[in-house]
């Protein structure tokens, strides 16, 4: 059996959580090992361009902006690495995390930056008009839609909130709702609602996207399963998903505690998890905000976090 290797602080997942705690990690002398993940950079890299992350005032791609922090990172030491851990075993003094099913890696702290998927529809054509239109984030992508047509999927809060975020940019936004109402709070219900530019399309679903060098049109089923089931297609320049996202959190969640929906909890304005040793940064332990700036910053905590953890052991 190979030796396993020990590091003083280990990292899961990159994108600007996983990459700010390396910067923090290094500078700090604590030589941060960082494993990136199935998604080096994460899921900003799928954004076409980033406008509101400060220090760009030209606007940044996503894939550029994490390349960015993972040299800045390794310039100060972070030994970055290809991979995906694949089995966890966590305990208050030790942490074994095994690496694409064969390397092992005992680890004294250990921050989780894994992120959160966005849910999708499934459908072929996500990925076709992948940053070609389709988009999970209306905060970051909406800005590109200004006097445009799109249509948001979704009926709950977060559907509403970006149906009403896109409104006040597009010049149509179509919400389509798969049940005959919303569920989202009769507050945000009614500021969809009472919004001109925004058109509810209760019992509808998207089934198929088509266009040529982006999203044109959208393909809509009507009361699927009804007798008066139809299909029609409405030309929309960009989709919206806004039907949850999931935390990538299961690996974890048999050793730190996690809310309902499997995002990591942390102790106050800290990343500590409820294990001491281990922290969580961005995304995973996220379900407000999923910004790329409240990544960084909770990065920037975990790290900091694990830093005096290491102090008050005297390693």
């Amino acid at each position: 059996m190979a030796d396993i290797e020990k590091v003083r602080c280990l990292i899961i997942g990159s994108g600007p959580a996983g990459y700010t705690a390396a910067i923090y990690a290094a500078r700090a002398n604590l030589a941060p090992v960082l494993y990136e993940g199935i998604l080096p950079g994460g899921q900003l890299t799928t954004t076409t361009e980033i406008e509101n992350f400060p220090g760009y005032p030209e606007g940044i791609s996503g894939a550029e902006m994490m390349e960015d922090i993972r040299k800045q990172a390794i310039r100060f030491g972070a030994d970055v690495r290809l991979g995906i851990a694949t089995k966890a075993e966590l305990s208050p003094n030790h942490h074994i995390i095994t690496i694409d099913g064969e390397k092992k890696i005992e680890a004294t702290t250990l921050i989780i930056s894994t992120g959160a998927s966005a849910k999708y529809l499934g459908l072929d054509d996500e990925k076709k008009y992948a940053g070609l239109g389709v988009s999970a984030c209306a905060t970051c992508d909406g800005f590109f839609y200004r006097k445009k047509k799109v249509i948001v999927v979704g009926g709950g809060d977060t559907a509403c909130e970006d149906a009403l975020y896109l409104a006040r940019a597009c010049s149509k936004v179509y919400l389509a709702v798969r049940k005959d109402k919303l569920r989202a709070s009769k507050v945000m219900q009614e500021r969809v609602i009472n919004n001109d530019k925004i058109e509810i399309l209760y019992k509808h679903e998207v089934i198929g996207l088509d266009g040529e060098n982006g999203v044109q049109s959208a393909l809509l089923m009507k009361n699927r399963g009804e007798a008066n089931q139809e299909e029609y297609s409405i030309p929309v320049d960009g989709l919206f998903l806004a039907i949850g996202h999931h935390p990538n959190s299961a690996l974890f969640s048999d050793y730190i505690d996690v809310d309902v929906e499997g995002y990591i909890k942390t102790k106050g304005a800290t990343a500590q998890t409820s294990m001491p040793s281990v922290y969580a940064a961005g995304d995973v332990a996220d379900p407000s905000y999923r910004q790329a700036i409240t990544a960084a910053a909770s990065g920037c905590k975990a790290a900091k976090d694990a830093e005096r953890y290491l102090l008050a052991q005297g390693l």
